[in-house]
């Protein structure tokens, strides 16, 4: 049964994965035995740093700066990628920004840089990397999604709607590659503590009380809680898996709530 979930020597690659969850996942297939490919396009420094943190933890991780919304740079990084390091087997297309401005607000820039990074940014990644994905007739690609994939909240127009699409992109990727037996799967994170929520996971806090409230799991999400599901997604297990959104949500979307007077 372990070798259903085993990834020992795969190269996965990992976009935006200098911090946060896709940090989080970075470590989680690395400890499951994956060679990680970190990347970013801030600094150089940022991703030696992961990668460093990594190694710390007696992961094999290497790393790549290139920026995903480029497909020039992207059609050469993968093709670097391959040669130096090996088969990229697993994708998780993570690399994405918010803006949280009212829609009357927004400028049309703002939601375009939105919509290029969280949305075109996974289909020019995945084109590149599913290619020898379809020529070996192997691989997973995972596209993180959101809870924003199914709902709508104020001000967070543009990343709703890209999300959104990427959930339908993802679908799409299926319909077109898994006879090629490529899987293309999503997890929807839900609220997850993390550096970016720390100064809002307070007792006391609005939004920290709400989010507790409306979770039937009554907490916000550990990152770590993620490996589990990218571990599936990108293992034997999941391989008549396809087009399918996993919400790791603590059972947000299961519910509509409950009263404020409810226990």
């Amino acid at each position: 049964m372990t070798n259903l979930f085993d990834i020992k020597g795969k190269v996965a690659l990992i976009t935006g994965s200098t911090h946060g969850l896709g940090m989080a996942m970075a470590k989680g297939l690395g400890q499951a035995g994956a060679t990680i490919v970190v990347n970013g396009n801030s600094s150089q420094q940022k991703i030696d740093d992961a990668v460093n943190e990594l190694k710390s933890e007696g992961i094999n991780a290497v790393g790549y700066k290139f920026n995903v919304t480029e497909e020039k740079e992207v059609a050469e990084a993968v093709q670097k990628i391959e040669k130096e390091v090996g088969p990229i087997a697993i994708l998780i297309n993570n690399a994405g920004i918010i803006k949280r401005i009212p829609l009357l607000e927004m400028e049309v820039a703002d939601f375009r840089e939105v919509i290029d990074i969280d949305l075109v940014s996974p289909f020019i990644v995945s084109k590149h990397v599913a290619k020898g994905m379809i020529e070996r007739r192997q691989g997973k690609i995972i596209n993180i999604c959101s809870m924003m994939s199914e709902l709508g909240r104020n001000t967070v127009s543009a990343y709703a709607a890209a999300k959104g699409g990427l959930k339908m992109l993802t679908k799409n990727m299926a319909t077109e590659w898994a006879k090629y037996n490529v899987q293309i799967n999503g997890i929807g994170p839900g609220y997850f503590a993390t550096e970016q929520t720390k100064p809002i996971r307070v007792d006391g806090h609005p939004f920290n009380d709400f989010i507790i409230s409306r979770t039937p799991a009554a907490k916000w999400g550990d990152p770590s809680d993620l490996a589990g599901a990218a571990i599936f997604l990108s293992s034997k297990a999941s391989d008549f898996v396809n087009g399918h959104i996993l919400y790791v949500d603590g059972g947000i979307l299961a519910t509509i709530g409950k009263p404020s007077n409810e226990d």
